[in-house]
C-alpha cells in the first residue's frame, strides 16, 4: 500500500466514523439528530442540514417507516415536517416503480433520451477534471468516501447526459458503484429523471446555480451560460473524450459456513441488513453475497465494506459468498425466510414484507400522484 493510499484510507475511516457510523448506536444517534425544519430550509446547499440517513435506508438497516415515526415523535406541525416526509416518500416511490417495472428501470422508461451521442461517459468526469471546481472536488470525495450531496448528483448527471450527451445508463452505473447509499431504484430513476427519460423535460444547472448552492465564485466554465443556451450548446471540448469505466466488485474470500439444515434461517443481503429483524429469536442468520448480483451491479470495495461493517450489528450472522442455489444445497426452502425485494425474485422460502412508510402501493406514472395518496394517509 502506498503512502497516498494509506492516507486516503485513514481519512475515510475518520470521515466514516464522524459522518457514517456503522454501529447500531451510532446510527440511532444520527436518527436522533435530524432536523426536518432546517432540512427543508437548507437541503440544497452543500452545507445544508441533510440527515445522512440515506446509506442506512439503502442497506435496509433503517426503514422509511422507522424514520417517519421518529419525525412524528418530534411534535412538529405537518407544514414543518412535510418536506422531509416528502423526501422519504420519494424513496418508497422509486421502489414501487422498480417493483412494477423490474429490469425496465435500466431502460428509458417513459421516452427515449434525446440527443444521445454515445453510451459511454465523459473521461473528464471519471478523472474529476471537468474544470468545474466544486464538481471535481465532489467526484474526488465520492471516490474517497462514497458520499456525494444529492444536489451535486443532479449536477453531475446533467453534465453527463444533457451537456456531454451521453446516454444515462453508463454514468449511472458508475455512480451507483461508488455510493455508500447506492440503491438501484433511486439511482437509475433519478438519472432518467435528469436525462428526460422519466420526466417531461431535461434538468439543467448553470454555473451561477452551482455557485449559489456550493458557495463557489467560479466563472468562465462551459456551464457559465444562460439557461436558454443549453439546448443548442455544442459538447464542450473538455467532455468530448469518453470512456467506459471498468467496474469490478471483489467479494470477500471466506470459508463456507457450517449451517444447521434443521434450523430456521434468515437470509440477509446487500439490501436487507435490518438488525431488528426477528431480533430475539433463536435463528440462523446468513448474509448472502451472490457473485451474479455484484457482477451485474458492481459496487466499490468501500461500499461493500460499509455493508459488511453494518452486518456486524446482527448477532451471530454468517457471511455466505455464493449463489442462492448453493445455499439451498445446505438449507431447504421450508426453513428459509427472506424480505421481499426486486433482486430476490429467484429466492425460495417464506417471503416477508418490507416496511413501508405508508400503505400506498403500485405503480404511479408520476411521483406527485403517489405523494398525493401518501400525504392523505399520513396526515390522518
Amino acid at each position: 500500500m502506498t503512502d497516498n493510499q494509506a492516507d486516503r484510507n485513514e481519512r475515510f475511516e475518520e470521515f466514516k466514523e464522524d459522518r457514517f457510523p456503522t454501529t447500531h448506536e451510532g446510527v440511532r444517534t444520527l436518527l436522533a439528530q435530524i432536523n426536518p425544519v432546517k432540512y427543508a430550509q437548507s437541503r440544497n446547499f452543500s452545507d445544508g442540514a441533510v440527515s445522512r440517513l440515506s446509506p442506512y435506508i439503502s442497506r435496509g438497516f433503517l426503514s422509511t417507516r422507522q424514520v417517519y415515526k421518529h419525525v412524528k415523535s418530534l411534535g412538529l406541525s405537518w407544514y414543518q415536517a412535510e418536506k422531509f416526509t416528502q423526501e422519504l416518500a420519494w424513496r418508497d416511490y422509486w421502489q414501487q416503480v422498480w417493483l412494477a417495472k423490474g429490469e425496465g428501470i435500466h431502460t428509458d422508461l417513459k421516452r427515449p433520451q434525446e440527443k444521445v451521442n454515445n453510451r459511454q461517459m465523459p473521461l473528464a468526469v471519471v478523472e474529476a477534471s471537468t474544470g468545474v471546481e466544486v464538481v471535481d472536488v465532489a467526484i474526488r470525495e465520492l471516490y474517497e468516501s462514497g458520499y456525494m450531496h444529492n444536489h451535486m448528483r443532479m449536477y453531475v448527471a446533467s453534465i453527463c447526459c444533457n451537456v456531454a450527451r451521453c446516454h444515462w445508463l453508463t454514468p449511472a452505473r458508475w455512480m451507483y458503484a461508488h455510493l455508500l447509499d447506492g440503491d438501484l431504484a433511486s439511482n437509475q430513476l433519478s438519472w432518467q429523471w435528469v436525462a428526460g427519460a422519466f420526466s417531461n423535460k431535461k434538468y439543467y444547472a448553470n454555473q451561477d446555480n452551482i455557485n449559489k448552492y456550493f458557495k463557489s465564485a467560479q466563472k468562465n466554465t462551459f456551464l457559465d451560460v444562460g439557461y436558454e443556451a443549453f439546448e443548442e450548446l455544442e459538447i464542450p471540448e473538455a467532455l468530448l473524450e469518453t470512456t467506459t469505466e471498468a467496474l469490478e466488485c471483489r467479494l470477500p474470500i471466506t470459508d463456507a459456513p457450517n449451517l444447521d439444515a434443521t434450523k430456521k434461517t434468515l437470509v440477509y443481503n446487500y439490501y436487507n441488513l435490518d438488525p431488528l429483524w426477528h431480533k430475539d429469536e433463536d435463528v440462523q442468520r446468513i448474509f448472502l453475497l451472490e457473485p451474479s448480483v455484484f457482477q451485474k451491479h458492481p459496487v466499490s470495495q468501500r461500499s461493500l465494506d460499509f455493508a459488511i461493517d453494518l452486518s456486524k450489528n446482527i448477532s451471530n450472522i454468517k457471511v455466505f459468498v455464493g449463489e442462492y442455489e448453493e445455499l439451498l444445497q445446505q438449507v431447504a426452502p421450508a426453513q428459509i425466510a427472506y424480505k421481499e425485494h426486486p433482486l430476490n425474485l429467484h429466492y425460495q422460502g417464506t417471503e416477508e414484507p418490507r416496511e413501508w412508510m405508508s400503505s400506498v402501493q403500485g405503480y404511479f406514472p408520476s411521483f406527485f400522484g403517489f405523494w398525493k395518496k401518501c400525504k392523505k394517509e399520513l396526515r390522518q
